[in-house]
């Protein structure tokens, strides 16, 4: 097998591959590199279609992979909603990811019938792509039972920007809040949380 053989395998089972990403970040830069691999590829064999084609699927995975990053922390392309703690379609996104946020949070426990609890929904235009509940733990502590983000975003923080609007937990009181211990990948600290001092692994962010 020649190294043009070995490019032409290496770049097709890197296109397979990407395609069979649900993050949309990861399946856009496989792809992107998969597509210049088989460029390569196609251009040695001179197959001027395909060049052409894969040339075409660069550009166009450059442009999502821009429009991605450029709006990874922009306001504008995210919106947060309050929602009640039992509100039904907030059920519904929690039965429909139960099975990937309990990989994520074995522990969590939800009852929105509860007094103190309240719920946010993180929305990319019509999707929703996260989830952020938080009880009152008395003593003006907030406490973080979930910040849940959709496969398709997992790349992304959406849930940065509940915590952008500290005024709505200011207004219930509350003057300090603490995520779960157990969070997987914490992407707090550039948000202005901190360690907690006791070890736990929780990030505590005063209000």
């Amino acid at each position: 097998m020649t190294w043009l053989d070995l490019l032409g395998w290496a770049g097709s089972a890197l296109l397979v591959v990407s395609v069979m990403q649900s993050r949309v970040l990861r399946l856009r830069a496989l792809n992107l590199v998969a597509c210049v691999v088989l460029t390569w590829f196609n251009a040695a064999l001179e197959i001027w279609p395909m060049v052409a084609m894969n040339l075409a699927l660069v550009a166009i995975n450059l442009w999502h992979l821009r429009s991605l990053l450029g709006t990874r922390h922009d306001e504008a392309a995210y919106t947060v909603l309050e929602v009640g703690p039992d509100d039904e379609y907030l059920r519904h996104v929690l039965r429909v990811h139960e099975a990937d946020i309990l990989r994520h949070q074995p522990d969590l426990v939800w009852d929105g019938a509860e007094p103190g609890r309240v719920a946010f929904l993180v929305q990319r235009g019509d999707e929703t792509v996260g989830v952020v509940l938080v009880r009152d733990d008395g003593d003006g502590v907030a406490r973080v039972e979930l910040d849940y983000v959709t496969r398709r975003y997992r790349d992304f923080t959406p849930g940065e920007f509940v915590w952008r609007h500290s005024e709505v937990f200011r207004d219930r009181g509350w003057t300090e809040v603490v995520t779960p211990p157990r969070m997987v990948a914490p992407y707090y600290e550039r948000l202005g949380f901190s360690p907690a001092p006791d070890g736990s692994g929780s990030w505590r962010l005063p209000l």
